[in-house]
């Protein structure tokens, strides 16, 4: 990519998208295209059309989704796999249509089977069944990969698929019902830390109800309370976290310096499993993250784990060889990167 060339950010505002947006800037881009969703639904295909028509944009990142945790996706099911595969329907073929140099799709690690062998490696994709509670979700992103694979071949694009895996830091979504496990526990563990301290002003204004009452009322319906947070499932689980500024960089280095014919084998006979793994290919128990950001927001109370709750899959450890060999590896820890999005979330 050149400095000046034309850059369509789709979901600027999200996790992912800010990142990458604000890694983009830092870089010297300076002709970055974005839209708000009230500017832009992605998902009509009339208004999107309309907007490469327009704008013609050299390079797209398309990092706008319906995302949500564990509830949300389970819940929301219907509005997970129409949403998401409309968004990419139409950006993918637009950028298609309108000729676009290279396109970057983020997906995300929850395209695995349930018992994946651990670390996944990309080759694992659609070997087995996936997790119930975000099989919708997995699925609509599970087409994108294959469609920016099936342009590629068909039409020549240069179309990159990346699977991130579990991601926190600035502009995440602290949403006590919709979030994901790391910005809830984070959450979850600074209101009960401050209900603990009988801090009744911060406790209104972090849940933006106006009664203390209605407000312990509210915070108990999530299991947070001056004495103890309820944490859904065993805490047995394990996870990997990666830092959203990492991603960021990860995605702006393969957008700098590799394309499509890099995902794969030219031996190959079938062109498959060209998607990238982002991550760190470590991981931690939720038992043990949970201790962590205890530890860090500084709550004296205690953890309760409620084993009638899912668990989820009980592993989810990303292979990032293909990424480390293509010529990128993460940076940031793990305890540094939770105190960094504690010290922004406090600020917020």
């Amino acid at each position: 990519m050149e400095k000046h060339s034309k850059i369509y950010v789709a979901g600027h505002r999200g996790l992912v998208g800010s990142a990458i947006l604000d890694n983009l800037e830092q870089k010297g881009y300076d002709h970055i295209i974005t839209r708000t969703h009230a500017q832009l639904d992605l998902s009509n295909q009339n208004a999107v059309s309309d907007f490469f028509e327009k704008e013609k944009p050299d390079y797209v990142i398309l990092a706008a989704a319906k995302v949500g945790g564990i509830i949300a996706n389970n819940v929301y099911r219907a509005d997970f796999i129409y949403e998401n595969m409309m968004i990419q329907n139409n950006v993918i073929h637009q950028s298609y249509l309108h000729d676009v140099k290279k396109l970057l799709f983020l997906g995300s690690t929850c395209i695995y089977p349930k018992n994946a062998p651990q670390p996944m490696e990309e080759s694992c994709l659609l070997t087995d069944t996936l997790e119930y509670t975000n099989e919708p979700y997995a699925i609509a992103k599970i087409a994108g990969i294959k469609m920016c694979e099936s342009y590629n071949l068909q039409y020549g694009t240069n179309f990159i698929s990346v699977m991130p895996t579990n991601l926190y830091g600035p502009n995440d979504n602290f949403d006590l019902e919709k979030s994901h496990v790391l910005p809830a526990l984070i959450r979850k563990l600074h209101l009960a830390k401050l209900l603990n301290e009988s801090d009744e002003a911060a406790v209104l204004t972090n849940t933006g109800l106006s009664n203390i009452t209605e407000a312990k009322s509210y915070l108990s319906s999530f299991g947070v309370t001056s004495e103890s947070v309820e944490i859904w499932g065993s805490g047995a689980p394990k996870r990997e976290f990666l830092w959203s500024k990492d991603m960021a960089d990860a995605c702006v280095f393969l957008m700098e310096n590799r394309n499509f014919d890099d995902t794969f084998s030219k031996e190959d006979k079938e062109v498959r499993n060209t998607h990238i793994n982002i991550g760190t290919g470590e991981d931690i128990s939720i038992k043990e993250l949970a201790e962590m950001i205890k530890e860090i927001v500084g709550f004296k109370g205690k953890l309760v784990y409620n084993s009638d709750k899912p668990d989820g899959t009980m592993r989810k450890l990303t292979d990032v060889s293909k990424l480390n060999a293509l010529g990128w590896k993460h940076k940031m820890n793990l305890e540094n990167g939770i105190e960094h999005v504690y010290n922004w979330y406090k600020a917020q």
